[in-house]
């Protein structure tokens, strides 16, 4: 019952949705739902409140402040080059290295168009994380780690120092404990906010969505050529919507 939640709310009005949603407690941190038309899986991330950002990070992870969010279903992967091409018909990788490499020159537009097509071929609803989505279940539910997964950014990462200079296949590193691969590192991940490095002294505790319009989109957790830093859970990278680096990517919430 809880991995069909998606499937069960189709065509519910808004009124059904929300009581289907009281029954969240059916649901186990880490429980795994496909998505019967292409396979993606996804992962059940609970509820809940968290502190967000980092007093030790740049200046654009401060202040700290609580956030809180109703469950969501988030990507247990990156977005793959042979899910991309299924869906859009081409792969426009650098690394074109195998269909379970993360795709990547990727701009933040390209993988709304992505979403778009997906819902059509799904029927279910998609979308980018919110910053505040990413961070919560990078962190493993909003627990204090450094890196998606734990302190030991090897571990779980792909980066400057042991990436080769190229990307890996997904899930090759150790999942975080809600069973999130490769959030730190392998690539940057699109989020659906518009980036302001002052939005945190005004966020809104609930749910947050990032400001209402700006020049520059979100990213976090960090790629296969960025150092320690940059791989952090709370760090915050921002750049244009219209751009396609090599070193970009997405995962999706499936948002039912």
């Amino acid at each position: 019952l809880c991995s069909d939640f998606p499937l069960l709310t189709a065509g519910l009005k808004s009124d059904d949705i929300s009581a289907l949603r009281q029954a969240a407690s059916l649901y186990t941190a880490g429980d795994v739902w496909t998505d019967p038309a292409t396979g993606m899986e996804f992962v059940f991330v609970p509820g809940g409140c968290f502190q967000m950002g980092s007093n030790s990070g740049y200046s654009d992870e401060k202040p700290v402040h609580e956030v809180c969010l109703n469950g969501y279903w988030i990507g247990k992967y990156e977005v793959t080059q042979g899910q991309w091409q299924k869906i859009m018909g081409s792969n426009p990788s650098k690394f074109k290295s195998g269909k379970d490499y993360p795709v990547e020159t990727v701009s933040g537009d390209d993988a709304q168009q992505y979403i778009s097509k997906l819902k059509q071929l799904s029927g279910n609803s998609f979308s980018l994380p919110t910053e505040a989505q990413w961070e919560y279940a990078a962190r493993s539910g909003g627990k204090n780690q450094t890196y998606a997964g734990g302190n030991n950014l090897d571990s779980v990462a792909w980066y400057s120092s042991n990436s080769g200079n190229k990307t890996h296949p997904v899930a090759q590193k150790q999942a975080n404990e809600l069973g999130l691969y490769d959030m730190s590192g392998n690539v940057w991940e699109w989020c659906s906010d518009w980036y302001d490095d002052d939005y945190y002294g005004r966020s809104p505790k609930n749910d947050p969505e990032g400001p209402s319009s700006g020049s520059y989109r979100v990213l976090r957790g960090g790629s296969w050529n960025n150092t320690t830093t940059k791989c952090r859970s709370t760090n915050r990278n921002r750049n244009n919507p219209d751009n396609r680096n090599n070193n970009n990517g997405f995962r999706c919430v499936q948002d039912s």
